[in-house]
């Protein structure tokens, strides 16, 4: 029993020393370029009430949410995505504001995700959003910040797929078709299954353009040029059309941004959110088998609070883009520069006053009294195997030189000199 309590559940892992420094290095450096764009801060619960994730809001199936109650009977969950947290909290404390507010986070979600699939079921998000604002210059500086964040990442190359949530939504009310077949037909269309595509849509009766139009969803990716001919198959669908023209105009701005090298577009992208509204995008790159970044427009989800509120988002994968910033070997530069003070019993109070000295000017120091029996060259395998940069060792020297130090004659470069020695 005592062996199994070792262990984590499936699907969840522990990260320690290295690994975890260079998980919130990552975090850190992609933080700052959020804050570059004036973004702030916002911290919200790990779970919340099931509503906040129901049915109706669009977001994760019941069956994968992690589900307790509370004492007084209410249904709780942790939550599988942070943006319905988000968009509850702006409906609360930012109720009476008219103009957009710009929020970012990071933070842990939770999907009870079946074993057979292999994802991780606790992963770690870093996200910002963009409220209350519905111009597509508000679509550009999130597509533009995203790619800003992969790059300040490491990352040389990505892609960026940019597709539009009510293209395909049109066409298929366009059909008239039952919402048992529009629900085949989405998944096929989703994993891009030309041919199962074709063959229900053939058993259907959709006129003859439109069916076009439909099967041909699949190969509708690439370069902005793909938007032509998504313009021809929309034929005389307004909304469609409309979807292109802001998917156009959208391009003309990254291009003011400089990211356009990063973009492509893809008209048959689905997500499985159903709260998104708009332009809606994904992040990929090499060594990842799913994206490093999602997220899209959603101007009705704040509905759902009492607040009416055009925003959009997005979210980086932080366990994804770890996995794929490993495969491609780009390294994180994770600051680690311990020093060891390695003192005995007698020279505890000069070890901790030199500590404490050092510490002031801002270097990391670890205490450590040597046990008897263990040699000081035992000490410097351990240092050097735990990546602490240098090892203090107080001898009679370094006791005259604290004494020196405290009555008011700091030596400050040659205690320095000494660390640099040991070095």
């Amino acid at each position: 029993m005592k062996q199994q309590l070792l262990h984590t559940p499936e699907g969840v892992r522990d990260r320690y020393r290295e690994e975890c420094e260079k998980k919130l290095t990552l975090q850190e450096n992609l933080h700052k370029v959020l804050k570059r764009y004036g973004y702030r801060d916002i911290e919200t619960p790990t779970f919340e009430y099931f509503d906040v994730f129901g049915k109706e809001i669009g977001t994760t199936p019941s069956k994968d949410l992690y589900k307790f109650f509370d004492r007084e009977g209410n249904t709780l969950v942790l939550r599988p995505d942070i943006t319905p947290s988000v968009a509850r909290a702006f409906s609360k404390y930012f109720a009476e504001e008219d103009l957009a507010v710009r929020l970012c986070y990071v933070g842990n979600t939770f999907i009870n995700n079946s074993s057979y699939q292999g994802r991780l079921k606790e992963t770690t998000q870093l996200g910002a959003e963009l409220i209350g604002d519905e111009s597509i210059d508000a679509d550009a500086e999130v597509v533009a910040m995203m790619t800003e964040t992969l790059a300040a990442a490491g990352l040389k190359e990505f892609q960026i797929s940019v597709g539009h949530a009510q293209f395909f939504k049109s066409l298929l009310e366009e059909t008239g078709i039952e919402e048992e077949e529009k629900e085949e037909l989405c998944m096929l269309i989703a994993n891009k299954n030309y041919f199962g595509a074709e063959e229900l849509l053939s058993t259907l009766k959709v006129r003859d353009q439109l069916k076009e139009a439909l099967i041909s969803l699949p190969q509708l990716f690439g370069t902005v040029d793909v938007l032509d001919r998504a313009e021809a198959l929309a034929g005389k669908n307004e909304t469609a059309l409309s979807c292109i023209r802001r998917l156009r105009r959208l391009y003309q701005i990254l291009c003011s941004y400089g990211c356009e090298e990063y973009i492509s577009f893809d008209l048959g992208m689905m997500n499985s959110y159903d709260y998104y509204t708009g332009v809606i995008f994904r992040g990929y790159t090499f060594g990842s088998g799913d994206a490093i970044v999602k997220g899209g427009r959603y101007d009705n989800l704040l509905q759902h609070f009492g607040k009416k509120a055009p925003s959009i988002g997005f979210v980086v994968v932080i366990d994804q883009l770890l996995s794929a910033l490993s495969r491609q070997k780009i390294a994180i530069e994770a600051e680690h520069s311990n020093t060891m003070i390695l003192y005995s019993p007698v020279q505890r109070e000069q070890a901790i006053k030199l500590a404490k000295y050092y510490r002031s000017l801002g270097k990391n120091v670890e205490l450590t009294l040597q046990k008897e029996g263990k040699t000081t060259e035992e000490y410097r395998k351990t240092a050097q195997k735990n990546q602490i940069r240098r090892l203090v060792l107080m001898t009679e020297e370094e006791k005259t030189m604290m004494e020196d130090l405290v009555s008011g004659m700091q030596k400050i470069g040659t205690i320095e000199a000494l660390m640099e020695e040991e070095r």
